[in-house]
């Protein structure tokens, strides 16, 4: 009875007729050298349930039956650490594996580690392998792959682009194949992923619920129907999916025959290049991508149409300059960049004589270097064809630098007035200084605060069978109990309770609540431009430390989440950029409000620690005692013992001091807001009291 969801129900539509992420995620099992397929989209799109039923459909695989790494038989280059086989060795065929990675798995997981107990206990050295081996020819699925930390996402796409996996760890030294389909899916709202990791990424599509009612009943009623009867649901579609494998099947036959021909290759740089995505990855993966795509549609030579699904799927997210940038591609620069005329066909070769045609077109593309090697043509010296878009394209309206650069309009409302205020925008973000957390943590891995961690400065030992051993604290555990067991000579008896792994210090993410006042005292002298600025630098920050950010205003009558805590930089920094200035200053407002929202977090994630960051000049004006109203806010805040950084907005040359007092009232650091910058950690400066440095 088959479990899984057919993959032809889910895509609701035929092979000729895919979307863009069934045709990513078909696209990339015929060729895996594309560099597999991140999916994007909001959560209940079926992302999870369309790359699990994907494996269904792939054609299976021959392995031998006593092999851990699913070598290819038939292929005598290829070698596994199990091996070698002889040529009577059993041979088994199974479908495709489907390997999913755990967001919390760790790096010897992943990658494998040494036996421990057999390493101690029998002197044996032998090799546990991880998911890496485990996924060779089949799936390797990472579920919000966003939230996978840095340095795993690294590895995994370094090993699909190499193919092979080297160990060299824990006296162990192996070489295996790793060669899989990586498909990470994730929800944009709950933080992106770096863009240098984004650029890593093969194909990126993004995916939405669609909005028509009779598109959505049908999903309704498909999913209600497989739930009542997997097997009879599956029965429907069997043929739809039967259909796909044996197309599948037929494409990566046929994949080594597809030519890559000159005027393809040179149109695909100039739309690389025109798009001014950085680096050369682009124009391999897309090219990867085209002759994929032509070996999907049964053609020997890539077209005009190949080229531009390939640059649709591989090209908008290498086009972000910072974090905070959406992927995006101009439609229509990219269609006045290809033309409407077809590519003009490969002219053969001057010299060649006219009674020998099989010669004249050069090399193919695939050979033993496959379809990724384009063919280079003629060299005689013509014309491979009119270039079919303008010799400069024009400019691309979504692009920054195209933008005249807006200036923030003159502020109209008063320090005292209730009436709505101006939207300014802040000036480009700078590198700030970093702001940490006190004391030891032990949250999830990040760059910002110290914390216990798998990686970094060894301080201590704990109870565990995987990470990385500590060897004296093994024995020492099991010193004690020898008299009680049974030794073969003089060697160390070792049971699973005896193995103790080192704990390390290394940094931890933080939640990042900025509490910012958006008054009309910011506004005045242009404060609330340089606040901005400050504060999107802080955002810049938080986003590269993996950090969870919120954002709380006040002004007016009353305080605001703008932003509940959320791994998304980029709505906050969305959220900053439309926050308008003027009114009154509710600061005791903003500071509960801020109390209300840390305590909340702090049920949901003890672990979490928060870094508040309270942006004001310190003025309270909502009304008589709102001054004392303040200070009691600021007592009640300090309570929780949170870490907490004042940024103060005053500036001008007759200053109150106000945010001074009400940082000693939190026990927080006081940070004057031209300060925030790194570069003000190494320049001499004047502040009328002491600020606590963060290293």
């Amino acid at each position: 009875m088959p479990q899984h969801y057919p993959f032809s129900a889910v895509l609701g539509c035929e092979a000729d007729d895919l979307d863009d992420m069934g045709l990513a995620l078909v696209l990339t099992t015929i060729a895996p050298e594309i560099g597999g397929v991140l999916v994007r989209g909001e959560k209940g799109t079926a992302k999870s349930t369309t790359v699990r039923a994907l494996a269904a459909v792939l054609p299976p695989v021959s392995v031998y039956a006593d092999d851990r790494f699913s070598i290819d038989p038939a292929d005598p280059a290829s070698t596994s650490p199990d091996g070698p086989f002889d040529a009577d060795a059993e041979v088994l065929t199974r479908s495709v594996r489907l390997v999913e990675l755990p967001v919390g798995a760790t790096e010897d997981r992943v990658l494998g580690s040494l036996h421990l107990e057999k390493a101690l206990s029998q002197g044996a050295v032998e090799y546990e392998p991880g998911l890496l081996a485990r996924s060779h020819r089949g799936i390797l699925y990472v579920d919000e792959v966003n939230l996978l930390h840095d340095h795993l996402v690294d590895l995994l796409l370094d090993a699909a682009a190499m193919g092979r996996v080297t160990i060299e760890r824990d006296g162990v030294s192996v070489e295996h194949a790793a060669r899989f389909v990586l498909i990470g899916t994730m929800n944009p709202e709950e933080g992106e992923l770096r863009p240098q990791l984004l650029d890593r990424f093969g194909l990126t599509v993004e995916v939405a619920a669609p909005r028509e009612p009779a598109l959505r009943a049908e999903v309704v009623r498909r999913r209600m129907a497989f739930d009542l009867d997997p097997a009879g649901f599956g029965d429907r579609y069997r043929d739809l999916d039967r259909a796909l494998t044996e197309r599948v099947s037929t494409a990566r036959d046929h994949l080594p025959k597809v030519r890559l021909g000159e005027a393809a290759l040179l149109k695909i740089a100039e739309v690389c290049a025109a798009f001014e995505v950085d680096g050369l990855r682009a124009d391999i993966v897309t090219a990867r991508t085209a002759v994929a795509h032509a070996a999907w549609q049964g053609r020997d030579e890539v077209t005009r149409a190949d080229i531009r699904r390939a640059a649709l799927l591989s090209l908008p997210h290498r086009r972000r300059r910072n974090p905070f940038d959406a992927p995006g591609l101009d439609e229509d620069l990219l269609d006045q960049l290809l033309g409407d005329d077809e590519l003009p066909p490969e002219p053969p070769e001057g010299p060649a004589p006219d009674d020998e045609p099989d010669d004249e077109l050069g090399p193919e593309s695939a050979g033993d270097s496959g379809p990724s090697e384009p063919d280079l043509g003629p060299e005689s010296g013509e014309d491979s064809g009119p270039s079919e878009g303008p010799s400069e394209p024009p400019s691309d309206p979504g692009r920054q630098e195209d933008r005249a650069p807006e200036q923030p309009e003159p502020m109209t409302s008063g320090p005292g007035g209730d009436q709505p205020g101006d939207v300014v925008k802040a000036a480009a973000a700078y590198k700030p200084r970093l702001l940490t957390v006190d004391g030891l943590g032990e949250g999830a891995a990040g760059k910002r605060s110290r914390a216990l961690a798998r990686s970094g400065r060894r301080v201590g030992a704990t109870t565990g069978d995987s990470g990385s051993l500590h060897l004296v604290e093994t024995l020492m555990a099991a010193a004690g109990k020898q008299s009680t067991r049974e030794r073969v000579g003089t060697r160390v008896a070792l049971r699973s309770d005896d193995l103790r792994v080192a704990v390390r210090e290394g940094r931890e993410a933080n939640l990042v609540l900025f509490c910012v006042d958006a008054s009309g005292s910011m506004a005045a002298r242009k404060r609330m431009t340089q606040v901005k600025t400050a504060v999107l630098s802080l955002l810049m920050d938080a986003y590269r430390r993996r950090d969870k950010v919120g954002l709380i205003t006040f002004r007016g009558a009353d305080a605001e989440l703008v932003l509940p805590p959320t791994h998304s930089v980029e709505i906050a920094a969305r959220r900053l950029d439309e926050l308008p200035a003027g009114g009154r200053t509710p600061l005791a407002g903003g500071l509960l409000e801020a109390a209300t929202v840390l305590q909340r977090e702090r049920l949901r994630d003890p672990r979490l620690r928060p870094l508040l960051v309270v942006v004001t000049d310190g003025r309270a004006t909502d009304g008589a005692d709102a001054v004392a109203r303040s200070l009691r806010a600021a007592e009640h805040l300090a309570g929780l013992r949170v870490t907490t950084v004042v940024v103060d907005g005053e500036s001008g040359p007759l200053r109150l001091g106000l945010a001074v007092r009400l940082a000693e009232v939190l026990g927080a650091e006081h940070l004057p807001v031209t300060e925030v910058t790194a570069e003000a950690l190494t320049s001499p400066v004047d502040r009328t009291s002491p600020v606590r440095r963060s290293a």
